[in-house]
């Protein structure tokens, strides 16, 4: 089903689309982020991303939670999106051989993925409200601030020193 297809006419219906978009996405992130720890060589990046996928396992269970809370099939769809920033990442990954260089590439995609979850959460959550379902707004916004918290150590790790490594 695409984003703007005849099966989402209500404002409903695109929550409940965007649920099964970001829990999607949120499994193929515990799949990818092992791997991306494996490349990356500075010791923070590298815990970074094994302390982020289990955050990552907990959003995953928060997003059951919202289903059923919501009184929905827990259900996946397709997320072309995450898909081609994974896809993006593993092809920029192979290709740099400077290891300084790839933990650079790496944290840029991991922002890529982050941004779009930051994207997706905000939207959920002003949906729900706006659907009255506040008890699902407030655990989908726990994760959202995980989210954020994420991308500034990742901005954090970039600019203290993994880019200024990458460059010299």
């Amino acid at each position: 089903m695409g984003l703007f297809t005849k099966d989402i006419k209500t404002m409903n219906d695109l929550f409940v689309h965007q649920l099964q978009d970001i829990y999607y996405a949120e499994q193929q992130l515990t799949k990818a982020l092992p791997k991306m720890a494996s490349k990356a060589t500075d010791p923070q990046l590298k815990q970074g991303f094994l302390t982020h996928l289990q955050e990552t396992k907990q959003h995953v269970t928060r997003l059951e939670e919202v289903f059923k809370m919501h009184g929905v099939a827990v259900k996946a769809v397709d997320c072309p999106a995450i898909d081609g920033i994974i896809e993006e990442a593993d092809e920029t990954a192979g290709e740099v051989a400077d290891k300084a260089v790839l933990d650079a590439a790496l944290i840029n995609a991991a922002q890529a993925a982050e941004h779009y979850e930051i994207v997706r959460y905000g939207s959920l959550i002003a949906w729900a409200k706006q659907l009255g379902r506040n008890d699902c707004a407030a655990v989908l916004a726990k994760t959202l601030e995980e989210e954020k918290a994420t991308d500034k150590k990742l901005t954090t790790l970039a600019e203290s020193k993994v880019n200024l490594r990458a460059a010299s």
